[in-house]
């Protein structure tokens, strides 16, 4: 027998064994997956389309066809109650609309943010992503440490002084929008709200002038890169091994790289500005630094973590903004009575003046029920999941712990059980005399971990609603549809297009 032929021989016995142990570890993993659907099959839920996969090809199908996998999930709210259980390979995910479950859990600090989440939200496709940010954190000392740092940026006090920042990136948007009403044009809504929204928080929280509706800029697009990449980092485990989607991951690791970059070297320039005396604005960035300085130990890590809120900042505190206000006027274009109602409230407490006061937000009463509600039927954040590291017990239904347990605030916001005829838009449901909705409700998140730019947001929207209120008619295009577009963040599918007029011209 030659040599060749003894390590031809050999190669085979090698790859015999390496295919043996390759199916013995897949029999094992098959094994395990049973086990873990013998421990959880009694939490209801649907059948199981793959024993391996779980009810992830249903999901796959509708990433595919670009559906809200949402409403998938408020139909088994719907049809197995108020928990139930998701399966994918042996991850099992409780998903409950149980008020109760929900106050007890969101309101402590004794439950994670999940771990699967956070190991997606930290780096994507190998490039590190929102890392370990207050979005993110999962410990919570780690937590505590960077919300502390962070809360003096968004006091009241400081919340106050921004007014005039919002009240002039909205009349940008104004002059946009009378340039497009002068020429009888179409605008896509979604992309206007987009810029204006990002050039608020880069200019409040980072002092940096893009004016990204005159000027053109990468960030939007990266920014958006980054929000689809989540989706597809979140729910296909596999998603980077296929090569027609190389391209595509490359063109999220850049996009990531980008923003990472630019706030490295924003921060370090902020830092050296104030190392040297000279006068810094009195921004959101100024304030961490600032704080953060104060802080007794000051580590590499902590650098890091800056760096991690710089990018919370730019995809938390600008898109789902924008979103909300493109929801917001896709709603009211579609109801003219609560359109004209929220127009004559801005007449009466803002008349024709052009700048809006803190005080005047104070008084737009119905203009903030609209924006609820909004946020009530389009929550741009719409859930959130946390880990339970014990038994539980949810409404009857023993819950094992190790579980990943989802809230969505979509999901309950559009229960019968919770909101009479909840696919009507009805502003009125938070009238200041309306019974306040009992824990199914959260756009923001609750407790010690409810969003820390809440606030901040809803200045902003109320600022953009009621310039656009104040100056301009608008009806929606014919033939758009009202879908909606799950990128982890949720914005209108069409971009809400509408003819614009200035109010003089509609009266």
């Amino acid at each position: 027998m030659s040599f060749l032929s003894s390590l031809f021989i050999l190669a085979l016995h090698v790859l015999g064994i390496l295919l043996s142990l390759l199916l013995v570890a897949f029999l094992g993993y098959c094994v395990y997956i049973k086990y873990v659907h013998m421990k959880y099959d009694h939490i209801p839920g649907p059948p199981r389309e793959s024993f391996l996969f779980g009810h992830s090809p249903a999901l796959w199908r509708m990433m595919a066809k670009e559906e809200n996998a949402l409403d998938l999930f408020l139909e088994w709210a719907e049809r197995y109650g108020s928990v139930f259980r998701i399966n994918m390979l042996h991850y099992v995910i409780v998903f409950t609309t149980s008020p109760d479950t929900v106050k007890e859990v969101l309101m402590s600090s004794k439950y994670p943010k999940d771990l699967f989440l956070h190991t997606r939200l930290f780096s994507m496709f190998g490039q590190r992503f929102l890392g370990n940010g207050l979005l993110t954190a999962r410990d919570h000392e780690q937590w505590y440490k960077q919300r502390r740092i962070m809360d003096p940026a968004f006091s009241s006090l400081y919340l106050r002084s921004l007014m005039g920042t919002f009240n002039e990136r909205a009349e940008v948007l104004t002059t946009k929008l009378s340039e497009v009403a002068d020429r009888k044009a179409e605008a896509n809504m979604l992309q206007l709200v987009n810029r204006v929204t990002l050039d608020v928080i880069i200019k409040v929280a980072f002092g940096v002038d893009l004016e990204l509706l005159e000027n053109t800029s990468l960030f939007p697009k990266a920014i958006e890169t980054c929000l689809k990449g989540i989706v597809h980092n979140i729910r296909s485990a596999f998603f980077q091994l296929y090569p027609k989607n190389w391209a595509f991951v490359k063109e999220v690791r850049e996009a990531c790289k980008l923003l990472r970059s630019t706030g490295a070297q924003w921060i370090h320039n902020r830092k050296v500005a104030i190392e040297s005396g000279r006068d810094v604005p009195k921004d959101i960035l100024t304030q961490i630094i600032k704080t953060a300085g104060k802080e007794e130990s000051m580590t590499k890590e902590d650098e890091e973590f800056m760096l991690d809120n710089f990018v919370t900042f730019f995809i938390a505190g600008q898109e789902t903004t924008a979103s909300q206000l493109a929801f917001c006027i896709m709603a009211l274009a579609r109801h003219p009575d609560i359109l004209d109602k929220a127009k004559n409230e801005v007449d009466d407490v803002i008349g024709m003046k052009r700048d809006i006061s803190y005080d005047d937000l104070g008084k737009l009463v119905y203009l903030s029920q609209v924006l609820k509600e909004t946020l009530r039927l389009y929550p741009t954040a719409p859930g959130t999941s946390r880990n339970l590291l014990n038994d539980i017990i949810i409404d009857g239904i023993h819950v094992p712990a190790g579980t990943t347990a989802v809230f969505s605030s979509y999901v309950s916001g559009r229960m019968d059980k919770f909101f009479k005829d909840p696919l009507e838009f009805n502003p009125d449901r938070f009238h200041p005399d309306a019974p306040k909705p009992y824990y199914c409700y959260y756009p923001f998140s609750l407790g010690p971990r409810s969003c820390l730019g809440q606030n901040f947001a809803q200045m902003e929207a109320k600022v953009v609603m009621a310039k656009i209120l104040q100056r301009f008619d608008f009806t929606l295009t014919p033939n758009q549809s009202f879908d909606i577009l799950d990128m982890f963040t949720l914005r209108p599918k069409s971009g809400v297009v509408c003819s614009i007029r200035h109010r003089k011209d509609g009266a």
